[in-house]
C-alpha cells in the first residue's frame, strides 16, 4: 500500500518534465524492474539548484520518489543535496513498501549523477 502523500506525487507530479537549458543532467535505470529516472538540474553561480526536473518511465513508486526527490531539491546548494539519502525521499512519502525502496535510491542516484555532470561541464 502506498500513502496518501506517495500517491499524490504519483497523480500530480509537479516536478515531470525536461529542463531544455539544464546544465546537469543523470540518467539511472533497473533492468530488473525496467524503471529509468532521468533528473534535469539548473544550477545558479552560488551553487543552488534552481530548478530540478525529472523525466521517468517506471512505477507508482518511481514516478512518486522523483517527483518528492525533485521536491526537496529545489532551491537547496549542491553540498546540502548530496547528503541526502534513499531513506530522506521514503522519510517524506510517508514510507514506501520496502520492495520500492530502490525506486528511492535510484532516484538519489541520479540526481547525483545530474550534479557530477553540471560540475564536468563548469
Amino acid at each position: 500500500m502506498y500513502s496518501e502523500k506517495a500517491l499524490e506525487h504519483f497523480k500530480n507530479p509537479k516536478f515531470a518534465g525536461e529542463i531544455k537549458d539544464a546544465n546537469g543532467t543523470g540518467e539511472v535505470g533497473n533492468v530488473a524492474c525496467g524503471d529509468v529516472i532521468k533528473v534535469y538540474i539548473k544550477v545558479n553561480k552560488k551553487g543552488i539548484l534552481e530548478d530540478v526536473r525529472f523525466q521517468t518511465y517506471g512505477c507508482v513508486a518511481a514516478i512518486a520518489a522523483s517527483d518528492a526527490l525533485c521536491e526537496m531539491a529545489r532551491g537547496k546548494h549542491i553540498d546540502d543535496v548530496l547528503k541526502m539519502k534513499y531513506e530522506d525521499i521514503v522519510k517524506e512519502l510517508g514510507g514506501l513498501p520496502p520492495v520500492k525502496f530502490h525506486c528511492s535510491v535510484m532516484g538519489i542516484q541520479a540526481l547525483k549523477k545530474a550534479i557530477e555532470d553540471y560540475k564536468k561541464k563548469r
